[in-house]
């Protein structure tokens, strides 16, 4: 098990940029599968982006090419760097981690953090 802590949110304007951080604490970070998902009010939670433990990277459909995930094992982090933001891009943003997840399905994931709010002003 791991304990997550995700921050980096916060209000930015449309067309600008955003970088959210994830620390874990817990034993071998690096065996486990790490997510970027969101939830926006009234939707359903949604599959941002994964890696996994070699640094393979997996996009939603949505943010390819405007998002990047990264994660640096030696320091328990996954980061998340969001470019060209939208509006609809609010929500609030969590890294889930499991050690063999499907990935864009965040029921697979049993260790969350609290999540941080990225709010987009168009």
């Amino acid at each position: 098990q791991v304990q997550l802590v995700e921050s980096g949110g916060g209000l930015v304007q449309a067309g600008g940029s955003l970088r959210l951080s994830c620390a874990a604490s817990g034993r071998s970070f690096s065996n486990y599968i790490m997510a970027w998902f969101r939830q926006a009010p009234g939707k359903e939670r949604e599959f941002v982006a994964g890696i996994g433990w070699s640094g393979d990277t997996f996009y939603g459909d949505s943010v390819k090419g405007r998002f990047t995930i990264a994660r640096v094992n030696t320091k328990n982090t996954v980061c998340l760097q969001m470019n060209s933001l939208k509006h609809e891009h609010t929500a609030v943003n969590n890294c889930p981690a499991d050690l063999y997840p499907t990935l864009s399905d965040p029921r697979t994931y049993d260790d969350w953090g609290h999540g941080t709010q990225v709010t987009v002003s168009s």
